[in-house]
């Protein structure tokens, strides 16, 4: 065999090894970034405090509920703050962040820490814990349900255009975009923003410790800053993150030396691994659609 081959064959099984190497390497890194970002977004064991927070238009989100609700039986976690940043969002996305926050808050100390905007279902969600802090410019209050839909009948009107309906009964298509809402319409969607609302009000009282009669003159809609909420009692103080962490050493006996972690969500890693591909996609949508999107079903949403 010639040197030429030798010193050409020499080379391949360079580059095979280099390959292998290189695939290793590459392995590595991944499972150690899936092993970091795994269990619910925290890092080695120990006692610490865990921060959840919550921003932009509150919505459905099973992995966010499901991440709250291990916070539990965490005995790691010593307590949690709940960080809000949010003009609020679906009435069904809140309730169930309420519903959440309630079952952590039965089992060890829960403190909301309202940032910009905490209004609307953005308030709602704070209403289980058991301190809820504010700045004094706060956004927040605006207790209250809405419906929003469109109508264009008189548009298709102007350029020729008619819809045709088969419906099962008269109440089917109400409301629909292609005819003005019906008096009987009116009516029953009334009925439901009423309850819903109800409800939004019985939260408040017993997260508040008032009675119904107090919280519904409170309860038309406005929106306060922090200060004023404060002096409503629908908010227990000013501040911060500081202030709820003092608060918690020095009502519920937990050091203000703990570390306070993130409740991070899953990597995209660890999503496109786990078959969660949907997830990410609705992720990537989230980011490049607007917040003034509109959304399914009944809103507890501040409108600036």
């Amino acid at each position: 065999m010639s040197l030429e081959t030798d010193l050409l064959m020499d080379r391949r099984r360079l580059k095979r090894r280099l390959v292998f190497w290189r695939v290793v390497a590459v392995g590595s890194v991944v499972v150690a970034v899936l092993l970091a970002t795994g269990s619910g977004g925290f890092g080695p064991s120990g006692a610490r405090v865990a921060r959840v927070t919550v921003a932009g238009l509150i919505t459905e989100d099973r992995a966010l509920t499901e991440r709250i609700d291990a916070l539990a039986g965490n005995a790691a976690v010593k307590a949690v703050i709940l960080s809000i940043d949010s003009p609020g969002g679906s009435v069904a996305g809140g309730e169930t962040l309420h519903g959440a926050i309630a079952r952590v808050a039965e089992k060890k100390p829960v403190v909301a820490v309202m940032g910009a905007v905490a209004a609307s279902a953005g308030y709602m969600i704070a209403l289980p814990a058991s301190r809820i802090y504010a700045r004094e410019a706060t956004l927040t209050c605006s207790i209250g349900v809405l419906l929003e839909t469109a109508e264009v009948s008189g548009l298709l009107d102007k350029v020729g255009v008619s819809a045709e309906v088969v419906r099962s009964g008269p109440l089917k298509d109400e409301p629909g975009l292609t005819h003005k809402l019906s008096p009987a319409g009116r009516v029953v969607l009334q009925s439901i923003v009423d309850d819903m609302y109800q409800q939004f009000v019985g939260m408040v009282a017993t997260g508040r410790h008032m009675e119904a009669g107090k919280v519904l003159p409170l309860a038309d809609g406005r929106a306060c800053t922090g200060r004023q909420a404060l002096a409503l009692g629908l908010i227990d103080a000013i501040g911060g993150e500081r202030e709820a962490r003092q608060w918690l050493e020095a009502e519920r006996s937990v050091p203000s030396s703990l570390p306070a972690e993130d409740l991070a969500a899953p990597g995209l890693a660890q999503k496109a691994l786990s078959g969660s591909l949907r997830g990410v996609v609705t992720e990537a949508l989230r980011a490049l659609i607007s917040q003034s999107v509109s959304l399914d079903g009944a809103m507890a949403v501040w409108h600036p």
